[in-house]
């Protein structure tokens, strides 16, 4: 592996075990067992490894917003959308944890990930508007819209709710599990009775 693959690493490590804030390159040079004039031969500053990171994370993230077009959409395609990006989010969930930190410090990552924001919501919405076409869903243009923006204020949120809240199951599992049903949670009123019998018990299954 490449240094500059191993400093990036190793920062994305150090930064979701510790918040990028309390982890300068001398942390990270220690840790490499490098020193701050090898790591600096490859990334000016924090901030660049930062950004660098997140392009890292805008590409996977981009991968999981994509929604099926050859074929009509069912419920196991929201699960799937939300576990993907749930997914994304916990591993660079320093990215989230110190969000306003990292943005105000950037104007470029504030458009980029807002861009992101929109496209989360554009996704959901396309997703729920195919589950209204196949029926799963009973719901509004603008019951959909508000029900995609909630989406995506949960799963912008849900990392720093489950941490302040101090719940002990710190789990990449658990943290996925109940993240994903909490939006699923939002999504059961608009359900079909057959629906939300089948929710429960895809509920039951992936949070055992």
């Amino acid at each position: 592996m490449k240094t500059s693959e191993r400093i990036l690493q190793t920062s994305l490590q150090l930064f979701n075990e510790h918040g990028a804030p309390r982890i300068t390159t001398n942390h990270i040079a220690d840790e490499m067992n490098i020193s701050p004039g090898n790591l600096y031969y490859h990334f000016r500053n924090k901030d660049e490894i930062i950004y660098q990171l997140f392009l890292s994370y805008e590409k996977k993230i981009s991968d999981a917003l994509q929604v099926p077009q050859s074929r009509d959409l069912n419920m196991e395609d929201m699960w799937l959308y939300l576990h993907l990006v749930f997914e994304s989010i916990w591993e660079y969930r320093f990215l989230y944890r110190d969000l306003e930190n990292i943005v105000s410090r950037s104007r470029k990552l504030r458009l980029r990930f807002k861009r992101i924001l929109e496209r989360k919501i554009k996704t959901a919405v396309a997703i729920f508007e195919g589950l209204v076409q196949t029926k799963v869903i009973q719901a509004t243009s603008e019951e959909i819209q508000a029900l995609a923006t909630n989406v995506a204020v949960v799963a912008t949120y849900w990392i720093n709710f489950h941490n302040i809240r101090g719940d002990d199951r710190n789990s990449n599992d658990n943290n996925l599990g109940l993240g994903v049903y909490q939006v699923m949670a939002l999504v059961s009123p608009f359900l079909r009775e057959d629906m939300r019998k089948l929710l429960q018990k895809l509920s039951h299954d992936y949070l055992d």
